[in-house]
């Protein structure tokens, strides 16, 4: 079975990094064609080996791009066309209570974890409305160019992520006409696309997890001694990257072969194994390199650091504990 990874990593974007030349990569992509892939369960092979290749060589361009990418594909299942030439992003988090909302005056709330904050065009948000919960959330596509919009880019400070442009954004009532609401109340959490996106942002954790496991490889490859300690972790992180690879490549072609089968279960246990990939790979690289290029190379700790911050939209056990419900429920049922 062929995987979702090349052969060989493609070369990264030169340091040192900056949110400027992640835009700029971005819109680089976009208008070359490189962000039109086919929506998933028409080609989902194609489409998550790319977004893994984007992954591998610079998760801050990734997650713009996976974001940008997520919204098309929303905006095709709803049979809407994008705005042409727009860069999308999908702002849906409800971090510490927050979260935006559909009221009488508009939209309103705060929503935090916004990548391309200052950056994309337009977004898809995700709103509660007055006594729903997110079973009737609606979805709403903004023009950021419009009023009642206030950007909060200084509340990101982790130095992991920190080219993605990313921070809080707030609605002060900002209108609200019906052309902008997207599908009935709950739409975005229960098309069959919600589940299949989770699974192209695993691709990218593959990717990211990738790309740090090919920079330990050229190091050690480049050492005139390697001990059976660094060889033992390595050996450790490759059997964890493939094991996770052969998974989401055999799920991506289940989804072709059955794309009206519920692939909830499937899509969540490809995300738990791309973070237990990366997790693994994050855990065992430091005792692989040691301090030094921790410290001494800065592209090489940033990666590290990037995949630490954006493995995160994982909720770890939460996530766990909702996946083996779902076994115990699934295997109830036969």
């Amino acid at each position: 079975m062929p995987g979702l990874l090349s052969p060989t990593a493609p070369k990264p974007l030169p340091p040192p990094r900056t949110t400027s030349t992640v835009v700029d990569e971005l819109r680089r992509l976009a208008d070359n064609g490189d962000l039109t892939l086919p929506p998933p369960g028409v080609d989902t092979p194609r489409r998550w080996a790319a977004l893994a290749a984007l992954g591998r060589v610079d998760l801050a361009v990734a997650r713009l791009a996976e974001g940008h990418v997520d919204a098309l594909a929303i905006l095709a299942e709803a049979g809407r066309p994008p705005v042409p030439d727009a860069l999308y992003g999908v702002w849906a988090a409800r971090s510490g209570g927050t979260g935006a909302q559909l009221t009488a005056n508009g939209l309103e709330g705060t929503v935090r974890f916004c990548s391309g904050l200052t950056t994309v065009d337009r977004a898809l948000v995700v709103a509660t409305t007055p006594g729903g919960d997110g079973s009737t959330c609606r979805l709403v596509e903004v023009d950021l160019s419009k009023a009642g919009i206030v950007r909060e880019p200084e509340r990101w400070q982790a130095v992991g992520m920190d080219a993605t442009d990313s921070g809080d954004i707030r609605f002060e009532g900002m209108e609200v006409t019906e052309d902008m609401v997207i599908g009935p109340p709950g739409w975005y959490l229960s098309r069959p696309g919600f589940a299949l996106g989770g699974g192209g942002v695993a691709a990218v954790w593959l990717g990211g997890t990738a790309g740090v496991v090919d920079d330990v490889v050229a190091l050690l490859a480049g050492t005139s001694t390697v001990d059976e300690h660094q060889l033992a972790h390595l050996g450790a992180v490759h059997t964890a990257l493939r094991g996770a690879e052969t998974l989401l490549a055999d799920a991506a072609t289940r989804v072709d072969a059955t794309p009206d089968a519920d692939l909830a279960l499937l899509m969540s246990t490809c995300r738990a194994a791309a973070e237990r990939a990366a997790w693994e790979t994050l855990d065992r690289v430091p005792r692989i390199t040691g301090a030094t290029p921790l410290c001494r190379d800065h592209a090489f700790a940033q990666s590290l650091a990037d995949l630490q911050v954006y493995v995160r939209q994982h909720h770890g056990e939460r996530d766990l504990a909702a996946l083996g419900r779902a076994v115990l429920t699934e295997a109830a049922a036969r």
